[in-house]
C-alpha cells in the first residue's frame, strides 16, 4: 500500500485509472470499459469505497475481481485502505453489455466465418479414435498460447469429450443474456459439452442437435479477438465435420494420424472430406512416430513408419494441393501424463521429445497468423500483427 502524507488525499482520477489496469477474469477486457464500476468514494482520511457490478449473482470469479480491484486500488498514492462492494448488474445492463461486446452484429452469427475475420481457424481431424488427435489438439494451443498468440479450442467431440481435463480447464462458463463466457485454463479459452453435463453423464443425440450445439459454440460463446481457434473434431467424416464446412467455410483442416499403415489409410480418407467441403488442408501431424528406448535411445517402431508421409502423399493427390507432414511425434509417457493431469508437457516439459516435436509444429501453425513462415507452407499470410 503506497505511504503518503496524512494531508494527501488521493484523487478519484487516479482511482478510476487504476480501475482501468483490472481485467474482468472471465471477459478479459477492463472493468472501466465494460461498465462494471457502479461508484468510486474516496474519503478526506485516503479510504476509497470501490462498487462493483457483478455480471450475474452466481458470478464464480467473485473473489478474484474484488481481490484485483483491491490490489490495484492500494497502489495508488495516498490510498490508506480500501473496501469493495459487489452489485449485480440489472437486465437491462447486461443485455447493453453483451450488445456491446458483439459489436452491434447480430445474434448467432459465426465471427470466424465473417470475410474480415482474421483468425485462423483449424479443424483438428482424424480417421478413427486412439491416434491422440485431442492430446495434439490440447498440446498445440497451450503453446501457441505460451508464444503470445491469444488461442481458443472448441471441444467438438461430442460424445468423446475430453479438451477440458487436458487442458486443466475446470472452470465452469458463465452466461450472460444469451451470451457464454468460456473458462480458460493455461492461457487458451475453452468450451466443451462437458461443461453443461452432470459427470461423466454421455451425450445421447442425433444429427441436427449436434449442428446446434457446435453453432453455439461459435456464435454464442464470447471468444474475444482471437489469432487461433482449433477445434477438435470427432473421428470420421460425420455430422460435426460437415457442420464445421457449413458454420465456418474457411477453417482448414490438420489430420492426425499414427505411422500404422491401416490408420494411414482410414486418416486419409478423413482428410479427402476436404475435396467434397471446399476446404484447405494445411498439413498433417503423425502421432505416435516411435518409441525412444530408455536404455539406448534407439527408436523403437511400435506403430510401423511412413504413415504420416502416405497420407500427406495420399491427400496431396487427391486435392491437386501440396499437403506437407507438419512434423512427427514420438512416444513419451510424459504427454499422456500431462493429460490425465491437465498440464500440457509443452509447458511442463518443453524440452522433451514430444514436448519438443509439438512446440515445433505449433510454430509453424502459429507463424502462419504471424505471418513469419507463411511463406514455408506455400501460404499467403493474414497479418493482424
Amino acid at each position: 500500500m503506497a505511504t503518503e502524507t496524512p494531508s494527501s488525499v488521493p484523487a478519484e482520477e487516479a482511482v478510476r485509472a487504476a480501475l482501468a489496469t483490472v481485467d474482468d477474469p472471465e471477459i478479459h477486457r477492463p472493468i472501466t470499459e465494460l461498465g462494471m464500476v457502479k461508484s468510486v468514494d474516496v474519503a478526506a482520511d485516503g479510504t476509497v469505497a470501490v462498487a462493483v457490478y457483478l455480471t450475474v449473482a452466481g458470478c464464480p470469479m467473485r473473489a478474484t475481481i474484488t481481490e484485483n480491484v483491491r490490489k490495484a486500488v492500494a497502489g495508488v498514492a495516498g490510498v490508506k485502505d480500501v473496501t469493495v462492494e459487489l452489485d449485480v448488474m440489472s437486465d437491462e445492463q447486461r443485455r447493453e453489455l453483451a450488445a456491446s461486446l458483439r459489436g452491434g452484429t447480430a445474434e448467432r452469427e459465426v465471427p470466424f466465418a465473417k470475410p474480415g475475420s482474421l483468425t485462423r481457424v483449424y479443424a483438428v481431424a482424424s480417421g478413427k479414435g486412439g491416434v491422440g488427435k485431442s492430446s495434439v489438439t490440447v498440446n498445440l494451443a497451450a503453446a501457441m498460447a505460451a508464444d503470445g498468440l491469444k488461442v481458443g479450442v472448441v471441444d467438438a467431440d461430442i460424445y468423446g469429450h475430453s479438451v477440458p481435463r487436458m487442458l486443466g480447464a475446470d472452470g465452469r462458463p458463465t452466461q450472460v443474456e444469451n451470451m457464454i463466457m468460456p473458462p480458460s485454463a493455461n492461457g487458451v479459452k475453452v468450451i466443451s459439452i462437458g461443461m453443461f453435463t452432470p459427470g461423466n453423464a454421455p451425450v445421447v443425440w442425433r444429427g441436427p442437435m449436434l449442428h446446434r450445439a457446435l453453432q453455439q459454440f461459435l456464435a454464442d460463446v464470447y471468444w474475444g479477438d482471437l489469432d487461433v481457434l482449433l477445434l477438435d473434431l470427432p473421428p470420421g467424416t460425420g455430422d460435426i465435420a460437415i457442420s464445421v464446412a457449413q458454420l465456418v467455410p474457411n477453417a482448414e483442416i490438420l489430420v492426425v494420424t499414427t505411422p500404422q499403415q491401416a490408420a494411414a489409410e482410414v486418416a486419409e480418407r478423413a482428410g479427402a472430406i476436404a475435396v467434397q467441403t471446399h476446404q484447405k488442408i494445411v498439413g498433417v501431424v503423425e502421432n505416435m512416430s516411435g518409441l525412444p528406448c530408455p536404455h539406448c535411445g534407439e527408436m523403437v517402431d511400435v506403430f510401423g513408419t511412413g504413415g504420416g508421409q502416405l497420407v500427406a502423399d495420399g491427400l496431396t493427390r487427391t486435392t491437386g494441393a501440396t499437403v506437407p507432414v507438419l512434423g512427427s511425434i514420438p512416444i513419451d509417457v510424459r504427454l499422456r501424463e500431462g493429460g490425465d493431469e491437465g498440464r500440457p508437457v509443452v509447458l511442463t516439459d518443453p524440452e522433451s521429445p514430444a514436448g519438443s516435436a509439438l512446440r515445433a509444429i505449433a510454430g509453424k501453425l502459429g507463424g502462419r497468423q504471424r505471418g513469419l513462415s507463411g511463406m514455408s507452407l506455400g501460404i499467403t499470410p493474414r497479418n493482424k500483427f
